[in-house]
């Protein structure tokens, strides 16, 4: 006698239990490379305007050389040196004082570094990231110091035309001008700032520094 064990059928899905978690999953990895990619676009500058300045600085560079040596070669007077001149002047670098050279090497060397160091580096756009679980959120510099502002006149009872903020990649500079007999407090216009700050949740985070002004405003 042979036995036949036949497959269960598979139970009908639970709508109530699946609905929910079925967008989760078919998305939920694909989004955090989507927003990564996103947010770097949009916080970060490419190095164009760099790249285009040193590429005609090169190219006016070679045509001015090039048009000295064809000058020369026709023997006319050169428009600034010439090309014998110039390679004289080279060759004879090295007979030059100790300090010339010295100076002219340590000149050459912090130029190639700072642009080593600007090539390597990403630039970066007047922007913070705000936290938030459900999208890609990029808010500039100056909404964010405007809403500091407002946040920190109410904070330090001064004018709101009197509290400038300036915000930077890693700090925000809260300026307040106090009227004129009436105190300001520091410390508690900076513990505002750092808890408005804090509920931004910005990335790079932001630290809160709180300047007054020497002399009040009459009547602000």
């Amino acid at each position: 006698m042979s036995t036949t064990l036949a497959k269960p059928a598979p139970q009908a899905p639970d709508a109530r239990t699946t609905a929910p978690t079925a967008p989760a999953r078919a998305s939920g990895p694909s989004f955090g490379p989507v927003y990564r990619r996103i947010l770097r676009r949009e916080t970060h500058s490419p190095r164009s305007l760099l790249a285009i300045v040193l590429a005609v600085l090169l190219i006016v560079t070679l045509a001015w050389v090039g048009t000295e040596i064809v000058i020369a070669l026709i023997g006319a007077p050169a428009l600034l040196v010439a090309p014998v001149d110039m390679f004289t002047s080279t060759v004879g670098l090295a007979a030059a004082p100790a300090a010339i050279v010295a100076a002219a090497g340590i000149v050459a060397a912090v130029i190639g570094l700072v642009l080593v160091i600007a090539a390597l580096s990403p630039g970066r756009r007047a922007r913070h990231v705000l936290a938030s679980e459900r999208t890609a959120v990029v808010v500039d510099n100056e909404v964010i110091a405007s809403a500091l502002a407002r946040h920190a006149s109410v904070a330090g009872n001064v004018d709101p035309d009197n509290a400038s903020v300036s915000v930077s990649h890693r700090r925000a500079v809260v300026h307040l001008t106090p009227t004129s007999g009436i105190p300001v407090d520091r410390d508690e216009v900076t513990a505002e700032t750092a808890r408005r700050l804090a509920g931004y949740g910005l990335s790079p985070a932001v630290s809160a520094r709180v300047r007054l002004a020497e002399s009040g405003r009459i009547g602000a």
